[in-house]
Parts: C-alpha cells; structure tokens; sequence
C-alpha cells in the first residue's frame, strides 16, 4: 500500500521532490508547493462548502484543463452571490438592476464575506490540519480580509518569487457559472506511484468564462497603462495559452457569455481608463478590446514575464515575450473582426 506523502520524513520528502523533478522537469519546489495546492482544495471540497465554491482562475487552467504549461500557485474561488446575499437580489439574479444597487450589493458583500472566511472558511482548513498532522499555519489577509494565507514550512526553495504560501482568495459577486465537477491531482503523482498524494474534485468555472474574465482584465490594464501591482503577466501568457488550445476561439463564439462577463463587470468591476473614462466592457467585448498595454505598462509586464520564467513557472519550452504579445495582438485583431 502506498505511504501518504504527510506521513513521510522532511529527508524522503526531498529525495522523492528530486526524482520527481527530474522526471517531469518542473522545479522542487514548484512540485512541493503543488501538494499544498492539492491538498487545500482538497480539504474544502470535502466540506459542507463543496456546492457553494466556484474554483476559476489561472491555477483551474494549469490543474483542470491542462491548457497552460505553467505552475499558477493561488487559489482563486467564488462564494455563490446567490449565498452571500439572497435577501438584495431581485429573483435571485445576480445581475442588479442599477449601479446604486450593485453598491449596496457590493458592500453587503465586503462586509458579511470577511466573517464567513472567519467561522466557515478558517475552521475547516484548521481542521483538516490537526486532521492529517501537518505542518502549516493560517492567517487572514487581504485589504478587505478576503484572503486565507496557508504558511507551510519549504523543503525545497527557489527564488523567492513564488513563496512558500498559498493564497486562498475569495468573491462573493457572482454565481461561478457554468461550472462542473472536476477531478485535481498532484503533478508529481505519476512519477512516484509508491507515494499516495491528496487528491480534490473541485466545482470549477467553465474555461470559456475564465477566457472573457482574463481577456476583459487585459483589457481595463491597457486602457489604463499602468499595472497595480506584480504577477499580472500571467494573465496574457493565459490568454495565448487559450488561443494555442482552442479554447478562445470556442469562447469568441460564445457571445451571450461574453455579453454577461461585461454585464457583471459593469456593475461589479466598473473602471475609468487613463483619460478617467469610464471604460465601456460592452463595446469591449463587441468589437473594441484592447489586450496589448503600451509604454511602461507593457515594460512592467515584461519585467515580471522574465521574473516568472527565472523562478520555473513556466516550462523551458515556454514562449518569449514578444511571441506572447504577438499572439495577444492577432487574438485582439480576431475578437474585434468578429464583434462588429
């Protein structure tokens, strides 16, 4: 019977990271991280929470649908609107009536969501610790106290840009539709069959929906120029990743999903660009995207591209920079051609 990987000294642990490591090429210390990521959403998904989180983002394209080569470390989930605050929604539609009700929505939000995390959230990542004997510690941050913070102790270290952490960052302003059940494993597992690793089934947002989110985001940044804060240019190696697949072209299609991706961020996310217009995510997705930054905007994003290649997130095979760009360019040239 294979051992569990928690059950195993720091000292096997890192050989087995070695081996590991020079089967699949990924980093020590991006594989270990990996487990931690397995591991969390393991432990939420066996929990009374389980219909209510949405898993999206990044790290659901690299875990679930296998579109991108690169090791996204944060955990991104939706707490269905419709459990937040069913008592400020009309019908139960998630979509509010005028802006003045998306901010009460918005702030009813802000201020149940941080309690939640609290007595829901915490409580069962606490429990699953003393549960499987591990080493790791929690903590609540965020500027609105949106976030878990698992603190594990490394085996292996690389660079310091992907840290020995996993944040857990929770919203509350939508239905994380459409979503289905899928199966999560650790990228290690195939190469070490005589160690048992955490597994999840995760609820997860639809690839297509993820694209618009992502694409709409390229979006707002360039129409802004300036990136707030770093880590931001995984969002357009994403998106490149998604034309490679397949899976933008299918979302292009799609354009009821696009139309409520901009409806929802109009109410929820809404934007001025750098001239403090207020950035119009209708026209965005029906014929005028912009997903390629300009100036400083687009230096800063090439900054941290590089700073993510040095650390191993990104396969050795991974694209340069201007090829993400490039791509990035011909995708805005093909969803603009088809929204007008």
């Amino acid at each position: 019977m294979a051992e569990s990987w928690f059950a195993l000294s720091r000292a096997d642990q890192a050989e087995a990271l070695e081996v590991a490591a020079a089967a699949t090429g990924r980093p020590p210390h991006l594989l270990e991280k990996d487990i931690w990521v397995v591991w969390t959403l393991s432990a939420i998904y066996t929990s009374a929470l389980a219909e209510k989180l949405t898993f999206k983002g990044g790290t659901s394209l690299s875990k679930v649908y296998k579109i991108i080569d690169r090791f996204s470390e944060d955990v991104d989930l939706t707490y269905d609107i419709r459990e937040v605050v069913p008592d400020l929604l009309r019908d139960s539609n998630p979509i509010p009536a005028s802006s003045s009700q998306a901010k009460k929505i918005t702030d009813a939000v802000r201020d149940r969501l941080p309690g939640w995390i609290q007595t829901s959230v915490k409580p069962i990542l606490e429990s699953a610790i003393e549960r499987d004997g591990v080493q790791a510690r929690l903590s609540i941050s965020g500027k609105e106290s949106e976030k878990i913070m698992l603190t594990y102790d490394p085996i292996k270290l690389g660079t310091g840009y992907a840290a020995s952490t996993i944040q857990l960052e929770f919203g509350g302003r939508a239905t994380g539709e459409p979503h289905q059940r899928h199966t999560v494993a650790c990228d290690m597992a195939p190469a070490i069959a005589q160690i048992s690793f955490p597994t999840a089934e995760p609820l997860v947002m639809g690839a297509e929906r993820t694209f618009w989110e992502k694409a709409t985001a390229a979006h707002v940044y360039s129409l802004q120029g300036r990136l707030r804060g770093e880590r931001y240019s995984r969002h357009w190696y994403d998106l490149a990743a998604m034309a490679k697949s397949g899976h933008a072209q299918v979302a292009m299609k799609d354009q009821p999903l696009a139309t409520a991706v901009a409806e929802h961020k109009a109410m929820f996310f809404a934007e001025k660009d750098a001239n403090k217009v207020w950035i119009d995510y209708a026209s965005a997705v029906s014929g005028v995207i912009q997903l390629v930054p300009e100036g400083g905007a687009l230096e800063s994003l090439e900054r941290d591209y590089l700073a993510m290649l040095d650390d191993g997130l990104l396969a050795s095979s991974a694209s340069t920079f201007a090829e993400i760009m490039e791509i990035c360019s011909g995708l805005q040239t093909d969803i603009n051609a088809q929204g007008r």
